[in-house]
């Protein structure tokens, strides 16, 4: 399945570079460090969609002042994170799991955050369809942490399903989803959840 989306992903992924290198220039891409499966870091590629632009001060203009209106398309529509399906093909990363995120910040969840990267991390994921942007560090945690404890084929089936939609229905916090997720993880955790969330 991952290479039958990757060879479908070819065609678009070209569009997107000569995008990018007509509108930004050289590098298209850009790569970080995250944390991976267990703790392991891997080397997560992405799109550029941003230039470098500066204030007076030297400080990085806001993100919006530093796209033009297709770099925000191609963010919008989540292209930017399609050289990620190397990485699935690879077994380094899942379609669906928690985003992988900077070892720094998983560190931080502590016990939580080993919990969360028992699993691969995914290109998208259960709070990526929940809202994302939308929801706080707390939140994200809880659903990240429900998907870890109810995975299931179906369950990732309908998390990919959604993926597809959220650029058409724009992010939307689910409240039910939300209170779900989250009665859980307080019930299993208790305050470490927010704890693991602000530190």
């Amino acid at each position: 399945m991952v290479s039958i989306l990757l060879l479908a992903s070819v065609p678009i992924q070209l569009a997107v570079v000569f995008i990018l290198r007509l509108q930004l220039g050289a590098p298209v891409m850009f790569r970080q460090i995250r944390a991976g499966k267990n703790g392991r870091n891997i080397v997560v590629p992405k799109y550029r969609t941003m230039t470098d632009a500066r204030d007076a001060a030297g400080q990085l203009l806001a993100d919006d002042l530093r796209q033009t209106r297709l770099t925000r398309l191609i963010r919008r529509l989540r292209f930017d994170e399609l050289p990620q399906l190397w990485l699935v093909l690879r077994g380094q990363m899942a379609l669906v799991g928690p985003r992988p995120l900077l070892p720094a910040t998983v560190g931080g969840f502590g016990a939580l955050g080993r919990l969360r990267n028992s699993v691969a991390p995914g290109v998208t994921g259960w709070a990526q369809v929940n809202g994302n942007t939308r929801l706080s560090n707390a939140e994200k945690l809880a659903l990240d942490l429900w998907y870890v404890g109810h995975r299931s084929p179906e369950l990732d089936l309908r998390v990919m399903a959604e993926t597809v939609l959220v650029p058409l229905r724009g992010e939307i916090r689910d409240l039910d989803r939300l209170r779900a997720a989250t009665e859980w993880a307080e019930a299993r955790f208790g305050a470490a959840l927010e704890q693991a969330a602000a530190g």
